[in-house]
């Protein structure tokens, strides 16, 4: 898999080796870190308005003095930021019910220590191409609602009609306009939301 440009992977562990560790690792697959020696230090970078802009995950311990991994994944989840920055838990073997526990509550996975590198950057791969996909997801529809917001109340009256499939004819009689004005009407709509046919239209209006 090709590294996703501009991305990176938090490391959340208290044991300092482990965070060298990882973040050559990393390095070694071309992957930048950011390292952290406790979650309530990650917490802190919450609490500062952290917002996800770049493809990124977190790699974190289960175990820590003062707030947990699982607590600092509750706290992800309460804030809609674990999709979009996946978590993969590191686990010994005592604490790995939980940590499958957690994938289902939506942790991307777990590794169990000691785990293979490999194996572990594999991952981590995959969690950064979910995290870009979610962020590219949300672009479009940011980009989607700011052009819905450049229509008029007509022009959206008629797109969501245009979007059912019914003809100009219907449109026209439904609204108590010229079948001339639809056409004029349908055709802004069309420009500003960059389709070029009513299935194209339909299907980014249900998509979105």
């Amino acid at each position: 898999m090709q590294p996703v440009q501009d991305a990176l992977v938090y490391i959340v562990d208290d044991d300092a080796s482990v965070r060298e560790a990882l973040a050559w690792l990393l390095r070694s697959r071309r992957l930048f870190s950011e390292g952290f020696a406790s979650a309530d230090q990650f917490v802190a970078m919450l609490e500062r308005g952290w917002e996800v802009r770049q493809p990124c995950c977190l790699l974190l311990d289960v175990r820590m003095p003062g707030t947990s991994g699982l607590a600092l994944f509750d706290l992800l989840c309460e804030r809609g930021l674990a999709q979009v920055c996946p978590v993969i838990f590191l686990t010994g073997h005592a604490d790995v019910p939980t940590a499958v526990g957690m994938v289902k509550r939506g942790a991307f996975d777990f590794c169990e220590k000691p785990f293979s590198d490999n194996a572990l950057v594999d991952r981590v791969e995959q969690a950064i191409a979910a995290s870009a996909a979610v962020l590219a997801q949300r672009a479009g529809r940011r980009q989607l609602q700011q052009r819905m917001e450049e229509l008029t109340q007509r022009e959206r009256d008629v797109m969501r009609l245009v979007a059912r499939g019914l003809p100009n004819k219907l449109i026209a009689d439904e609204l108590e306009i010229s079948v001339r004005t639809v056409e004029v009407h349908r055709a802004r709509v069309f420009d500003k939301m960059e389709v070029k046919s009513a299935v194209e239209l339909a299907n980014l209006l249900r998509d979105a």
